[in-house]
């Protein structure tokens, strides 16, 4: 990096270029005014066609599938009812426990095949082991964000980090009906969480780098709401299948989502930033051929002209593995800015899977309360579609974060003696757990320029995971103390939210494609 030429300022490229200015020697045909990268591309697509909006909603579908493999678990994983038979005696009851009663003196309330927990007689194992599937699923998260997440900033491209991780993700939910017990499911769960790790990040990024500066908000809240739509489709299915095998419902998720991999391998179109990034400017230009509104169509020949071969040496910087993570924690700003972002994140994530994996905590109707809890996700991601333009991003993260950790501990002081109000108090925690997710993605999006943007939005979502994983565990302790799962989740997110403090606001700004325009565009705005 250290004899890498040096990127043109935007001062610099706005300024006619001197007679003995390098890039004018090597190629003399280049125009007196050139425009920047961020520049040519917000003026190919910096308006919104049709084209844009189908290309952005294809890409989100890929949340819906996310979004249903990570709350899948509520219900496959769910703990089954049971009752006392005829042959039951007298210290047999509904508080009894079932692990010191004979097996005759009880039954299961439903099939034994509807839950793997009484399919594989496992009432009586260990709570952690239990859980050990979903667990097993956000620690193959967490290694999977680790090691794919700068994969889409290298050569590998977003695109194909996408299809690639939707495909695994689809593929080992599917061989998941062939679990033979705990062990082999939570295997299956790990590789399905390993491969699902990127999904969310690769979607958000190549949705958001189709279209203009104007639209990025809005485009980034379709993925959340796909991702609502994906978590409310899994009560009604769970509904309808609830004398059914739980391994139906890993076969009506997984199959349309590997069918859905084929439209993203042949109907997505790779990111034109990420291409110009790399060099390869043909297939760049063809995309917002592909993308960009009939009346700029005209204007790409003439673009082009102006980005001479050595101009485009000047601004893209091909990027590769180690480069994406040596630039964010080699600049102080972009690794305090980034461990900030992740801190925030944790507490968000701990509230946002939390609350909906631990409703049976509540001794209310499991259908009834997840159906809440998504009906409540769903206007947030309207909410945050509409007025992200008009929100700013540092005050919107306290306010939302602060509320929902309030409402959060309010449900342990309540207790189940009001569970209408506790309830309540539990949707409106979650509410704001999912705005704010909303929000600080979008916000991630724009703090980071191009080169690092779709490894940093991975980071993000790793701290997101990590926080799954911990909240499984703080959901178990929480079945006999409901502070340490509904409390502890207030906590944590009212602490974690005080770091927005230290970022900067974002709302309003347009995209960088380097660090040094990074630096040099908030150096300026200072």
């Amino acid at each position: 990096m250290a004899n890498a030429t040096p990127l043109l300022s935007q001062s610099e490229l706005s300024q006619p270029l001197s007679p003995s200015s390098s890039i004018e020697s090597e190629t003399p045909s280049v125009e007196k005014v050139l425009p920047s990268l961020d520049e040519f591309i917000e003026q190919s697509i910096g308006g919104f066609a049709w084209a844009q909006l189908l290309h952005a909603i294809l890409v989100s579908l890929a949340w819906l599938f996310d979004g249903q493999q990570t709350f899948i678990s509520i219900f496959t994983d769910a703990e089954p009812t049971w009752h006392c038979n005829h042959l039951s005696t007298e210290d047999c009851n509904s508080g009894s426990n079932i692990c010191l009663l004979p097996k005759t003196a009880w039954e299961w309330d439903k099939p034994a095949y509807t839950f793997f927990i009484s399919e594989w007689s496992l009432e009586c194992v260990n709570s952690i082991i239990k859980g050990l599937p979903a667990t097993s699923f956000f620690m193959g998260c967490l290694l999977g964000g680790f090691l794919l997440a700068p994969v889409a900033d290298s050569s590998f491209g977003r695109k194909n980090m996408l299809f690639l991780s939707c495909l695994t993700m689809s593929v080992a939910a599917l061989l998941t009906v062939f679990s033979t017990n705990i062990w082999m499911y939570s295997a299956l769960r790990f590789i399905s969480g390993f491969g699902r790790a990127s999904i969310g990040a690769s979607a958000l990024v190549l949705s958001t780098e189709t279209v203009g500066n104007a639209w990025r908000g809005q485009v980034g809240t379709i993925g959340f709401l796909c991702c609502t739509l994906g978590f409310l489709s899994l009560p009604a299915m769970a509904y309808m299948n609830r004398s059914s095998s739980w391994r139906l419902l890993y076969v009506w998720t997984s199959i349309p989502a590997i069918f859905y991999c084929l439209l993203i391998r042949f109907l997505v179109c790779e990111s034109p930033r990420w291409l110009f990034m790399q060099g390869r400017k043909e297939e760049a230009l063809a995309t917002l051929e592909k993308l960009a509104p009939m009346e700029n169509n005209t204007s790409l020949k003439s673009l082009d002209l102006c980005l001479s071969g050595a101009l485009l040496k000047q601004e893209k910087m091909k990027m590769n593995l180690h480069l994406s993570i040596k630039m964010l924690l080699e600049k102080r700003w972009a690794s305090r800015r980034l461990l900030a972002v992740m801190v925030i994140a944790f507490g968000i994530g701990i509230m946002y899977y939390g609350m909906p994996l631990g409703v049976g905590n509540l001794a209310y109707n499991l259908y009834l309360s997840v159906t809440l809890n998504v009906l409540a996700e769903m206007p947030s991601s309207l909410i945050t579609m509409f007025y992200i333009g008009k929100w700013s991003r540092r005050s919107s993260v306290l306010a939302l974060t602060t509320i929902s950790g309030v409402s959060s501990i309010m449900c342990v002081v309540v207790g189940h003696g009001m569970k209408e109000l506790q309830v309540g108090l539990e949707l409106i925690s979650f509410f704001c757990a999912c705005t704010v997710f909303s929000v600080l993605m979008i916000y991630t999006l724009e703090l980071f320029p191009t080169c690092v943007r779709s490894l940093a939005v991975a980071m993000v979502r790793q701290a997101l995971m990590s926080s799954g994983t911990v909240s499984t565990i703080l959901i178990a302790a929480g079945k006999t103390n409901a502070f340490l799962s509904y409390g502890v989740f207030g906590l944590l997110i009212l602490c974690c939210g005080l770091f927005v403090v230290c970022l900067p606001e974002t709302k309003g700004l347009s995209l960088c494609d380097t660090m040094e325009e990074q630096e040099h565009k908030e150096a300026n705005a200072c």
